[in-house]
């Protein structure tokens, strides 16, 4: 059976904070894993480049078995409604699940307490304090990097989905550290810099 990665996507969604991880996972996790998408409701969900993605599971609806729950950024998390999110952090947390945040996703998880014995990243210090307000105690845990992974929880600001992606990544073991390595240098670097990464084909069980 397939390992499931949920994506939490409210519109509108930054769909290029998505896009690395979710194609790493089917690219370099060779058929051991699947992207399933969560929203609020079933409808149709916009990204802010315009893509629409239908769910495959609402809030009510969401499986109890999968491997990693994933917050995608995007310019909802501070409404209201995203707060509808909070259960399905918490019962991460509870199964000891992975659980990532990038972007204003990562801020949010600060906002439900999720991030205060974790050492975390998110956009800005100040902006977190102000918005989380008495439900973040963090701040000795903040990191200035651009992805921090502590154990299962996983945070990255909102420019860094490559480095999002790879920590996530080794928080799964998507991968040999080495064949995910080669691949975040080949897309960070470049073609003309990093060596083409290996056919993970070809990798030894």
């Amino acid at each position: 059976m397939k390992k499931c990665v949920l994506f939490v996507i409210l519109e509108p969604y930054a769909d290029w904070e998505a896009a690395y991880l979710s194609s790493a996972l089917y690219m370099l996790g060779r058929g051991r894993f699947e992207v399933k998408t969560v929203s609020l409701t079933r409808e149709p969900v916009a990204s802010i480049g315009g893509f629409r993605v239908l769910p495959d599971y609402d809030i009510n609806s969401v499986p109890s078995t999968y491997e990693a729950l994933v917050l995608i950024g995007g310019l909802a998390w501070r409404n209201e409604e995203a707060r509808r999110i909070r259960p399905l952090v918490d019962q991460c947390r509870e199964n000891g699940k992975v659980l990532g945040g990038i972007c204003d996703a990562a801020a949010f998880l600060g906002t439900v307490g999720a991030l205060n014995d974790a050492y975390h990243t998110g956009n800005d210090l100040n902006d977190l304090k102000q918005w989380a307000g008495e439900a973040y105690a963090g701040e000795q845990r903040y990191v200035m990097k651009q992805a921090v992974r502590d154990g299962k929880i996983i945070t990255a600001n909102g420019t860094a989905p490559l480095e999002f992606a790879k920590e996530v990544l080794f928080a799964l073991e998507a991968a040999p550290e080495k064949i995910i390595t080669e691949w975040y240098d080949f897309h960070k670097l470049g073609c003309y810099n990093a060596e083409m990464p290996q056919d993970a084909t070809s990798w030894n069980d």
